[in-house]
């Protein structure tokens, strides 16, 4: 990868985001991708069946020999809750029950949530939204990388780090960048996760515990799937912020791959994203996209030219409209 200077700061631009107007010109052509935007109603079942998958392994689990337990919970928990972490992502978009009942979405994530051992889905759903409306915002959008982020993981055995604590990033940002007051849904949410780990931990014991947060941890860090984190929006290419990647891990992850698709039609649920594709193929198939998140992973790590500052930054006009 040679050894070129990397980024002293994003890529700041004063644009609105590419999304909204890709939109309107391909309703304007294709209006019929209007008819995919509709409720998942598979997603009540698929995700009830891996909560009641990750329960049984909760009792499965319990008695198990340290090594056994670690091995299990890298190899099988970390899977299950980082796709329903991802399946929360479709239920904050109104996925599960449609726009109409949002407070059954709300719901539902919470049901969803139970798994993952820590209160995740109301936050996710409010910080999200700004993610798609204000996209690389400055100060608004936290998925964009803090600033000293991107000065001190720099190097490749630091970016692997960063990587690893992916999930303390997530969760310490939004504090930095855009704290919210908390909500009664993230109270609530709060309450029944926490209570619903001390019956686990009462019930099953510590083992099962350890299985459930340190496979959300680890499913979150140094994982294939959390190659996703670093396709969706970091900037491989110069003047590409939103890139796809069309490989086997979509179907783990409810086709968050398709990710232009899904900033280009946000209401459109993940099952229905390589419609959208197929039906207007001529404006993704001459984008950037990716065939492995492990290589993206390995690339991102190696390649001295990107860090947590390879993002697009956008300085924000006019009134922001904040959940």
């Amino acid at each position: 990868m040679g050894n070129k200077m990397g980024r002293e700061d994003f890529e700041w631009v004063y644009t609105d985001q590419p999304h909204a107007d890709r939109r309107k010109e391909i309703l304007a052509k294709y209006p019929e991708i209007k008819r995919l935007m509709k409720p998942d109603y598979n997603l009540l079942w698929i995700v009830s069946l891996m909560v009641l998958a990750q329960f049984l392994a909760f009792y499965l689990v319990k008695d198990l020999e340290w090594k056994w337990l670690m091995f299990w919970t890298y190899v099988l928990g970390s899977c299950i809750s980082h796709s329903m972490t991802l399946a929360i992502h479709e239920i904050s978009h109104n996925c599960a029950f449609g726009n109409s009942k949002a407070m059954w979405n709300r719901c539902f994530g919470m049901f969803a949530n139970l798994p993952i051992g820590l209160p995740y889905s109301i936050s996710f759903k409010r910080y999200h939204m700004d993610h798609h409306r204000y996209l690389g915002g400055d100060g608004i959008d936290v998925d964009i990388p803090t600033d000293f982020e991107g000065w001190f993981f720099c190097t490749s055995l630091r970016k692997l780090v960063w990587i690893i604590l992916q999930p303390l990033f997530y969760t310490i940002r939004p504090l930095c960048i855009n704290p919210k007051p908390v909500s009664r849904l993230e109270l609530i949410n709060l309450v029944i996760q926490f209570s619903f780990d001390a019956l686990i931990y009462y019930f099953l014991g510590i083992k099962s515990v350890v299985y459930m947060l340190v496979g959300s941890i680890l499913g979150l860090g140094l994982h294939p799937i959390s190659g996703h984190f670093i396709a969706e929006h970091y900037m491989f290419m110069k003047g590409h912020e939103t890139y796809s990647y069309y490989g086997p891990l979509n179907y783990l992850t409810f086709n968050v791959g398709y990710h232009n698709e899904h900033h280009d039609f946000p209401s459109v649920p993940g099952k229905n994203l390589p419609l959208v594709r197929k039906i207007a193929k001529e404006y993704y198939d001459p984008l950037p996209q990716y065939t492995s998140w492990v290589k993206v992973l390995y690339d991102f790590i190696m390649d001295d030219t990107l860090s947590p500052y390879s993002r697009v930054k956008r300085e924000l006009k006019g009134e922001v409209k904040q959940e």
